[in-house]
């Protein structure tokens, strides 16, 4: 346990700084060296690439790390990689014809409402090869217990390659249309770096024979496929639908608010990397005494974690706005919807966590497929209704209705649930000082207003908690770092 909670504690770092520099990247450099329309452009085909990646790798990083610590011999665990290693091509090659061959169709039906789509298809399908091959690759470490260079990999580079960009931009170095071409060599970059360090801690003998599960493993890279593209279509598939029916600019827009509202989750993306073999290890144990604890504890503590983020966020989003070039201002209600359903999934702690990790995990795969369904049936109508407020409205939907809907599967499996009295109590003082400060504005330099509003929510907010004894983990980390 010490391996994870040591590579635990540098990933919580990596996701960290990584937030913090899309967050620069995301409100500040696209904003004002890259067009509205180049913006949503950008925005629009990396999505679209993260929908197609999970077809493309056909589930083999999820396989990897399910199949691989079986193998007792080097010999199966050598025909197992080299199987994992050519089993994408037997999808991602004949995409590519097709492709290839259709390539103007392609073209037409996605650029229907903004043309300048049309010249940059191609993108699509090569990012989606690259970001497949890397999450391979990435999966290929995590197995050899070393999952910190690829963490790395994954959440900054990337960032730091846009931050790059959009100066060299600015600098007139690069056009508009080398930045794209440029940022897709980039996902090419980052796949052989991370293809050398897989390499480096492993290096099988490659070979054609196939492993004695060959059959399970197909059976299974199949199956997750599915969920993992389920997935991919809840996170990216309003960004695809909003330049289908709207102008690209609107993309770069939303884009911007959802970021916003999203990152009251960093908190949580962190503590979840502690929450995931914990759970399983009480799974695997069969001590659902610690499942159910490690439920309500998680619940609680990410809910006050980030009920603070939420209220930082959304007390000081007209500020945070004027920053801003004046037509990303329409995103204010976006953000609030958005951050309302992050808010919501943090409440439910490891629930996700404990159904991915027992023996009820195949629930996913409708779960998510049906969810994916919604979503997109929600997205045609309201798109069109409220336009980019309909996407978010879309999300929150989907988000309460099917979360509500894995708590009661977790209760009717395990029975237990995440809330409690203490639930109440942390959305009470969230709503207290939502109700006091969202009327409190100050005449100063919007940044000056910020870091003054800040400070006084999260005094005030903190106190508050405290005095409530809501968590003791919260409490001893006010009272040893804040010593109030």
């Amino acid at each position: 346990m010490g391996v994870i909670f040591k590579q635990s504690f540098r990933n919580t770092l990596i996701i960290f700084a990584a937030f913090a520099i899309g967050g620069v990247n995301t409100l500040f450099l696209y904003t004002q060296f890259l067009q509205d329309k180049y913006y949503g452009l950008v925005t629009f085909l990396l999505s679209s690439a993260n929908l197609l990646m999970p077809l493309t790798a056909f589930g083999i990083q999820y396989t990897i790390v399910k199949f691989y610590s079986g193998y007792e011999s080097k010999l199966q665990r050598d025909k197992f990689l080299s199987m994992a290693l050519f089993l994408p091509l037997f999808i991602a090659l004949p995409l590519g014809f097709l492709a290839t061959v259709f390539y103007d169709q392609i073209g037409v039906f996605l650029s229907k409402e903004n043309i300048i789509i049309k010249d940059y298809t191609f993108v699509i399908y090569l990012v989606a090869i690259a970001t497949a091959y890397f999450e391979i690759f990435y999966s290929w470490s995590k197995v050899q217990l070393k999952s910190v260079f690829g963490n790395f990999i994954k959440e900054l580079y990337n960032r730091l390659v846009i931050m790059l960009l959009l100066f060299l931009v600015f600098l007139e170095v690069l056009t508009k249309d080398e930045f794209i071409y440029y940022l897709t060599a980039s996902y090419f970059l980052r796949t052989l770096i991370m293809m050398l360090y897989a390499f480096k801690l492993y290096l099988p003998k490659f070979t054609f024979s196939l492993p004695d599960n060959f059959k399970e493993i197909i059976k299974y890279s199949a199956y997750i496929i599915l969920a993992g593209s389920a997935s991919a279509i809840l996170i990216d598939i309003d960004k695809v639908m909003l330049p289908g029916k709207k102008e690209l600019e609107i993309a770069a827009y939303y884009t911007v608010a959802v970021f916003i509202g999203s990152s009251i989750e960093a908190p949580g993306r962190a503590m979840y990397q502690i929450l995931q073999p914990l759970t399983s290890k009480a799974l695997n144990e069969k001590n659902y005494k610690e499942v159910n604890k490690l439920y309500k504890q998680s619940s609680i503590n990410l809910a006050l974690i980030c009920g603070l983020f939420f209220l930082l966020i959304n007390l000081n989003l007209h500020e945070l706005y004027q920053l801003l070039p004046q037509k990303y201002s329409g995103g204010a209600l976006v953000v609030l919807m958005i951050s309302t359903a992050k808010l919501y999934t943090m409440f439910l702690g490891s629930n996700g966590a404990i159904i991915s990790n027992s023996k009820y995990y195949k629930i996913l795969l409708p779960y998510g497929v049906i969810m994916a369904i919604t979503v997109g049936l929600l997205n045609y109508y309201m798109i069109d209704w409220i336009g980019m407020n309909g996407a978010a409205l879309s999300t929150l939907i989907v988000i309460l209705l099917f979360n509500t809907l894995k708590v009661w599967y977790v209760n009717a499996k395990f029975s237990m649930i995440p809330f409690s009295k203490k639930t109440l109590q942390v959305l009470l003082c969230i709503a207290f000082i939502f109700g006091i400060f969202y009327f409190i504005n100050f005449n100063f330099h919007p940044i000056i207003n910020i870091a003054l509003k800040s400070v006084l929510i999260s005094v005030s907010y903190l106190l508050l908690v405290k005095q409530l004894h809501i968590s003791k983990e919260i409490n001893d980390l006010i009272k040893r770092y804040l010593r109030f």
